[in-house]
């Protein structure tokens, strides 16, 4: 699968408040660090700058229970990654 490993029965689906990304993921807390924020994320700083902290942007919209609705929304949410490519389904 795409977002979260073959056979997962529960994740959270969440929506990043800062760029409106939808993804899936292993926790199902409140707020986590959006991947999609998280990798223009730059942890370097000089000698006068104070380390930025990593916000936790994306919101838990649901949770999602059970192999296959697991999966499915994993299908589903690929489709937009892979340019509306199901065949591989």
């Amino acid at each position: 699968m795409y977002y979260v490993p073959d056979g997962t029965k529960k994740c959270g689906y969440y929506e990043c408040k800062k760029c409106g990304t939808r993804f899936l993921d292993l926790e199902t807390s409140e707020e986590v660090v959006c991947p999609d924020c998280a990798a223009e994320y730059d942890a370097e700083i000089g000698p006068d700058e104070v380390m930025a902290e990593e916000e936790k942007t994306a919101r838990l919209i649901s949770i999602v229970s059970g192999k296959e609705e697991v999966e499915k929304m994993d299908a589903l949410l690929s489709l937009a990654i892979t340019g509306g490519d199901y065949q591989w389904i």
